[in-house]
């Protein structure tokens, strides 16, 4: 504790140095803090998707080619399938075309939530199952608009009904929570077979259907099974898993554990450059003020340990700083990727890496302040 003084002084003997310094280990820190947030964020997306919920749609993308409706029954004459819902994706706007609203067509038959990750009342769902008209709000768009239950929610969208108006009105029954850690999205679900009925074209066809298994284990079966009763058929599918598509999604952008090791060397390298210099410059600085300590009868070894002291408190707290920013980032991001955190082992390891850098750094510049000779030193300034 005596060398307290004597190390906070050493820290702030060169004011814009050390605050130079102390920004650049904080911008490096955060930047760690964002890029491992990111990566547990992505993995907790894969970890979460569910792997016994299959999506069946046309083997060229979602919205390349409708499935016709009589795929429901091969589909759910094959062992291990639970529940086959008919689903179609579209949009529309609410009262200006700045309001966008996503539209979710289901049809709601006994069992339908197995294939979804919805959270739905039950009395909700079952006027929902009675009313054609009816629709279930996301909690989030409900919010958002200050719609209620009992409300007649008009909607502009690019699907025509047969008297050629492309306006649609629904009867809200309900609001819901999408269980599933990939959704943020601003959504209603309605009735697939109003809207099937209503549509000027397209009916009896649908963009894809979700299929839940009995079991996860038998997702790759069941799914290997639908995509071969489709080949060779003018209707040829690809079925995959949430996890499964959420693992294509993360190898299409490359390995980001390497990404993430790329950028964070990268940055330390830089980092170590940077108040390794600094410091080597501050120590020929200090070389009169050195000699008068080892004068006094500070040895070799305090010197060292006291320029080591003097890295490690900046590296410490800037780092610390760093990461206290990227925390705050988070509860931003996750409204945009659900699921994005910066855990305690991040926390810990930043400041890990922080005590790293700063030995490394201060290594050379505290063995040159300990080897300093006394009367060279003081012969030179």
């Amino acid at each position: 504790m005596r060398f307290l003084p004597l190390i906070w002084s050493g820290i702030w003997r060169k004011p814009g140095r050390t605050i130079l310094m102390f920004l650049q280990v904080s911008v490096a820190f955060a930047l760690f803090g964002v890029l491992q947030g990111l990566k547990t964020g992505v993995e907790h997306l894969i970890a979460e998707a569910r792997a016994d919920l299959l999506l069946v749609r046309d083997r060229v993308g979602f919205f390349a080619s409708p499935l016709p409706l009589g795929m429901l029954e091969q589909i759910r004459s094959i062992p291990g399938v639970r529940t086959v819902v008919p689903v179609e994706l579209f949009g529309g706007t609410y009262q200006k075309p700045t309001q966008k609203v996503g539209i979710v067509a289901i049809r709601p038959d006994e069992g339908w939530t197995t294939a979804f990750t919805y959270s739905i009342p039950p009395e909700e769902l079952e006027a929902f199952r009675k009313r054609r008209t009816g629709a279930l709000a996301r909690v989030e768009i409900a919010r958002k608009y200050g719609w209620k239950v009992g409300d007649r929610i008009p909607l502009q969208t690019n699907i025509a009904q047969r008297n050629g108006s492309k306006d649609w009105t629904f009867d809200l029954l309900g609001t819901f929570t999408d269980t599933d850690i990939g959704t943020a999205g601003e959504f209603i679900v309605i009735n697939f077979s109003y809207l099937d009925e209503a549509r000027l074209t397209g009916q009896g066809n649908v963009q894809h259907f979700n299929v839940a298994v009995t079991d996860p284990k038998l997702a790759n079966t069941v799914a290997d099974e639908i995509d071969r009763r489709s080949a060779n058929s003018a209707n040829e599918t690809r079925t995959e898993s949430l996890r499964e598509m959420a693992q294509t999604s993360m190898q299409a952008i490359g390995d980001l554990n390497f990404l993430i090791r790329a950028i964070v060397g990268a940055v330390v390298v830089a980092l170590l450059f940077a108040t390794g210099t600094m410091m080597m410059q501050s120590i020929r600085e200090r070389t009169p003020e050195l000699a008068v300590l080892k004068t006094v009868g500070f040895g070799n070894r305090v010197v060292f340990l006291l320029v080591m002291a003097e890295a490690l408190g900046v590296f410490i707290a800037a780092a610390a700083c760093g990461l206290a920013h990227a925390a705050l980032v988070f509860p931003f991001a996750s409204k945009f990727i659900v699921g994005l955190t910066m855990p305690g082992i991040v926390v810990a390891a930043g400041l890990a890496c922080a005590v790293l850098a700063a030995s490394i750094s201060a290594a050379l510049p505290a063995l040159r302040a300990a080897r300093l000779q006394v009367i060279s030193a003081l012969a030179e300034h």
